[in-house]
């Protein structure tokens, strides 16, 4: 598997355009975290960080249980361990210097949802995709 890049990539996209819209968003928002700021500024775009990570992650769910996709239990306990990581991340930022909390996203973006998107939601593109075919599944947004 190749390295996570430090931001969006082709490489990632699912072909759905709603899901890699909120993918996109995500990566563009961490990489935010990137260069000077103050420490409201981050603090502020790391609790916007993580309501939208947790909006998309909600989306995500809500699509697969209206498809009736057989992994999702699966799928939102890998949810449950990404919303665990950011709850820390929150709880631990009050600590860290700013370079350390873009770090530390960084890791988090580009490391743990990165290969998530790789392997976790590629699980479920083919099921989507046919139910959408068919004209069952809604949309993520």
């Amino acid at each position: 598997m190749p390295p996570a890049p430090t931001h969006w990539s082709p490489a990632i996209e699912t072909g759905l355009a709603d899901i890699d819209a909120q993918h996109r968003q995500l990566f563009e928002m961490a990489a935010a975290f990137r260069g000077d700021g103050d420490q409201i500024r981050v603090m502020k775009s790391l609790a916007m960080l993580s309501d939208y990570a947790n909006t998309h992650l909600r989306d995500e769910e809500a699509m697969l249980r209206a498809i009736g996709y057989a992994g999702l239990a699966a799928h939102q306990e890998q949810h449950r361990r990404f919303r665990d990581m950011l709850r820390q991340l929150l709880d631990d930022s009050r600590r860290m210097t700013l370079d350390q909390i873009a770090s530390r996203i960084e890791e988090l973006i580009n490391g743990w949802f990165y290969n998530h998107i790789l392997t976790v939601d590629a699980e479920y593109v083919p099921a989507v995709k046919a139910c959408r075919k068919s004209g069952q599944a809604p949309s993520a947004s």
